[in-house]
């Protein structure tokens, strides 16, 4: 098993994160990964890190795919993995309906079948071997519907990418969108995700290797892990609280909570249902207080540094590759590491 680090870049001055990378760098960590919502991008702190690192894989986790087209996506791998000298990792993810209408002012509408067509227009374009096209769908390329000039042509990248394979990490939590990381990703960025429940996490995303004919080890299992350092478990549990209250509890107008639902498939339906009560009736207070203690050990690193070192050995004995800590405590990433 690998480590890799979450950056949750927010726009603050570089100097106050690229000692942290360099010092992973350093200590053998395999990635860091670049996060965007609705504000910094994933995508231009990595050309930065690229240029100031050598060996540290660099990924984006995730880059949204109603952000860009596949194209601009295919254009963006292409160019960090010549500027990173192919150290690139190509991390996708729809979003949330709310960030997709309300912040790129795209339609969240049938989210498999986007999702897979995305995936095969930037393989096409990445590959480099033939003009691009793709009758889709929702992608037509060359586009030929209402508004088109009707003189488009295919197109093919106009200069040669280092590799012609960019690995591509699916950021996926409901069971119908882990089977399709199954079927057409290199690598799967899990949300919740915990070693005591693997079996049953793990049963969608075999559903889909097996439907493509592949092999468990041609997809990477990848959890994104929340972090929480402190003098006791305790103390470190109740950072965390409030956070998997309001993934747990929240629910949107016409959307399902999949994080609700992985709870429930973890064995936790009675405090995951009683936690969405509290939270739909506004008393926030009371679902913080009913987020399972087990629960956060299970899918979090908590508590002081000794405890959380010994947790890894845990995940060693998993199916996953790159276990990912969202968090940016160096003396954390060191004692990880040397668990390993």
């Amino acid at each position: 098993m690998r480590l890799g680090l979450a950056l949750g870049y927010g726009g603050e001055p570089i100097e106050q994160v690229l000692p942290i990378v360099e010092r992973a760098e350093e200590i053998g960590i395999d990635s860091a990964w670049s996060v965007e919502e609705y504000g910094p991008d994933a995508v231009s702190v990595l050309g930065y890190l690229a240029a100031r690192t050598e060996r540290i894989n660099l990924g984006t986790a995730i880059m949204q795919i109603p952000a860009r087209t596949p194209a601009a996506t295919a254009m963006t791998a292409m160019t960090l993995d010549v500027l990173s000298n192919g150290r690139f990792h190509l991390g996708l993810g729809l979003s949330v309906p709310w960030i997709v209408e309300g912040w790129h002012g795209q339609p969240y509408d049938k989210p498999l079948r986007r999702t897979r067509e995305y995936v095969d227009i930037v393989r096409k374009a990445v590959a480099h071997e033939a003009r691009v096209e793709h009758d889709g769908t929702l992608y037509q390329l060359p586009y030929r519907g209402p508004g088109s000039s009707g003189q488009a042509r295919p197109v093919k990248a106009d200069f040669t990418p280092l590799r012609p394979h960019i690995p591509v990490y699916l950021g996926a939590i409901g069971p119908q969108n882990v089977t399709l990381a199954g079927e057409i990703a290199d690598g799967w960025l899990a949300g919740l995700y915990a070693p005591e429940h693997e079996k049953a996490l793990t049963a969608p995303l075999d559903e889909g290797i097996a439907r493509a004919g592949r092999r468990r080890q041609d997809v990477r299992i990848c959890p994104i892990l929340y972090v929480a350092r402190a003098d006791t478990a305790q103390e470190g549990r109740d950072q965390l609280r409030p956070l998997f209250a309001h993934l747990i509890g929240a629910v949107g107008a016409g959307a399902r909570n999949t994080y609700f639902d992985l709870a429930c498939q973890m064995g936790y339906e009675g405090h995951a249902r009683r936690i969405r009560e509290e939270f739909a009736a506004g008393r926030k207070a009371d679902a913080v207080a009913l987020v399972p203690d087990s629960l956060l050990d299970e899918v979090a690193l908590v508590g002081p540094l000794p405890a959380m070192a010994d947790r890894i050995a845990a995940w060693k004995e998993s199916r996953v590759d790159t276990l990912i800590l969202l968090d940016r405590d160096v003396e954390l990433l060191e004692a990880a590491q040397a668990a390993l």
